[in-house]
C-alpha cells in the first residue's frame, strides 16, 4: 500500500510541474507572416526617389484591416534596414500609402487597392487568406508552411528589384 502511495504522489507531483512549465506554442501563421513583412526589405531595391531620406525610417504600411496587432509592431521593431529603424503604419485606403515602402493590402479588396497604388514603387504583399488578387509578394499555405510568391515582373515595373536570394524561397516566381 506504501509503494501506491509513492506512485500516486510522485505521478501528481510529475503532473503539478508539466502544469507550472512554460507551454511552447507554435507559431500561428499571422505571426509567419509578421515577422516575415519587415524582413522583406532587406532583400529589395528601390528606385532612390522611393527611398527614405536622411535618417527617416522605412514604413512599412497595413492597408484596410489589421490582421497582425502587435505581431507586426514587435517584429519590426526588431529590424534595421540600412541602419534604418522600421516603423509601422495603419492607413484605411491606398491614398495613404505615400511614403511607405512596403503595403500589406489586407481583406477583399486587394485588386482595387492595387489599382489605386498604380505603378508607385511601393512592395505590395497580399495574403491568400484575406483575398484572391496578388500583390508583388503573395502570402499562401502551401503544405501546412506560410510560404510566398512573387511576381518579378511587377516589381520591376515599379522600379524596384528583388535579390535572387529572397526569389530562391518562393515557392514560385513569375518572370
Amino acid at each position: 500500500m506504501r509503494l501506491r502511495a509513492v506512485i500516486v504522489r510522485a505521478v501528481a507531483g510529475f503532473v503539478v510541474l508539466c502544469l507550472a512549465l512554460p507551454a511552447v506554442a507554435e507559431p500561428t501563421d499571422m505571426a509567419v507572416k509578421a515577422a516575415f513583412l519587415p524582413r522583406f526589405a532587406r532583400y529589395v531595391t528601390w528606385p532612390s526617389s522611393a527611398m527614405p531620406r536622411g535618417t527617416d525610417p522605412f514604413v512599412l504600411c497595413v492597408v484596410g484591416g489589421d490582421p497582425f496587432g502587435a505581431m507586426l509592431d514587435d517584429a519590426a521593431r526588431t529590424q534595421l534596414i540600412d541602419g534604418r529603424r522600421i516603423v509601422v503604419r495603419r492607413v484605411d485606403s491606398a491614398a495613404g500609402v505615400d511614403g511607405c515602402q512596403i503595403a500589406f493590402l489586407s481583406g477583399g479588396h486587394a485588386g482595387q487597392l492595387i489599382a489605386a497604388i498604380g505603378r508607385r514603387p511601393v512592395l505590395t504583399v497580399t495574403d491568400s487568406a484575406t483575398g484572391g488578387q496578388r500583390g508583388i509578394i503573395h502570402f499562401a499555405i502551401v503544405d501546412g508552411h506560410v510560404r510566398f510568391f512573387i511576381d518579378q515582373s511587377e516589381a520591376a515595373q515599379r522600379g524596384m528589384s528583388i535579390s535572387s536570394r529572397l526569389l530562391a524561397l518562393a515557392v514560385g516566381v513569375s518572370k
